[in-house]
């Protein structure tokens, strides 16, 4: 029987003891795989360890982005493709293994999540963007962009909003008068290949039309306009009320139903834009100006139609000189 003096020093060895190389990692690879693993330690048969390990990585992503206090929690489909896959795979939702010689599955392009077809339809929109995926800045989703650099709005607009503003403001003509066409597509190259990085500088580019031009480029290359295709009738719609009251409080509604990465980054486009018309008096651009200039830009009607875009062409200049006008109230 032990004496008193050698428990209690049993006792302070097993609180210092420290785990098993390897325990966390197979506990881990028991979640993702659905087994239990006891107190005093199962284990995986080796051959499903080893082909079980790539299968961890993402589920350990995703649970880590979950808990990051420093996260901008914007909702994102994920953007599943079929996809054929070399060796065994488990499904990362169900955890179940993906049968078959090709097509097992499906892959999202954005962040690599693999799981079976019929899955992907249960899982949640919690896609979070690999910057490995994402190949260039403009004609990228924007709530995919967002996410991946993980901003509150593209660093697109953050940075040509701030040049503008530091040197633009009072610039006759701001927004209406075009720049080099060639030198918008190398500001354009620029932020694909540097990203944030990307140097705009007056040094660089001393037209500030240079770098209005680069900001409305990348609005009309967005492949989802800022305000949505599935809100866009909803505006129109609003537009057409005659009650200025009724109106207003029409498009305070269907903004609350854009996606929240669109929200925020019209909501600072919009204060931006508030800026620009304090300075009408130099540079000659009110909200209906401004209007007219975004109006397009910023919204464009879901069917590719010519007739359906000059027809509704007076409502979207409205849509946007509302949101300017008004963008202490509806923001």
């Amino acid at each position: 029987m032990f004496s008193q003096e050698l428990w209690l020093e049993h006792e302070k060895c097993a609180v210092v003891r420290k785990p098993k190389p390897g325990r966390k990692r197979q506990e881990l690879l028991a979640v993702a795989l659905g087994v239990k693993v006891g107190v005093k330690g199962g284990f995986l048969w080796p051959p499903l360890r080893l082909f079980a390990c790539p299968q961890i990585s993402s589920l350990v992503r995703r649970a880590a982005l979950t808990h990051n206090d420093n996260h901008f929690n914007y909702e994102k489909t994920h953007n599943f493709k079929v996809h054929t896959f070399r060796g065994p795979h488990w499904c990362e939702y169900c955890a179940n293994f993906m049968w078959g010689l090709i097509a097992q599955g499906v892959r999202c392009s954005d962040c690599g999540l693999n799981v079976h077809k019929q899955c992907s339809k249960h899982v949640p929109n919690d896609c979070q963007p690999d910057l490995k995926r994402i190949k260039k800045v403009y004609c990228c989703d924007l709530t995919t962009l967002v996410k991946a650099h993980n901003t509150q709005r593209p660093m697109v607009v953050d940075i040509c909003i701030r040049e503008i503003e530091a040197r633009g403001l009072k610039s006759e003509g701001l927004y209406r008068v075009s720049g080099f066409t060639e030198h918008i597509e190398d500001v354009k190259m620029a932020f694909d290949r540097d990203g944030e990085k990307a140097d705009i500088s007056a040094n660089t580019y001393p037209d500030i039309n240079i770098i209005t031009g680069a900001l409305k480029l990348y609005f009309r290359d967005l492949p989802i306009p800022v305000i949505t295709y599935d809100t866009y009738s909803k505006f129109i719609e609003a537009a057409k009320i005659a009650n200025a009251d009724e109106r207003l409080e029409a498009v305070h509604d269907v903004l609350m139903l854009l996606p929240p990465a669109h929200y925020e980054t019209l909501r600072y486009l919009m204060i931006h834009l508030k800026k620009v018309t304090m300075n009408e008096k130099d540079n000659f651009m009110n909200a209906e100006n401004l209007g007219i200039v975004f109006g397009p830009t910023l919204m464009r009607p879901p069917e590719d139609s010519t007739l359906t875009t000059l027809h509704d062409m007076r409502y979207q200049k409205l849509i946007v000189q509302i949101l300017i006008e008004n963008e202490d109230v509806l923001f």
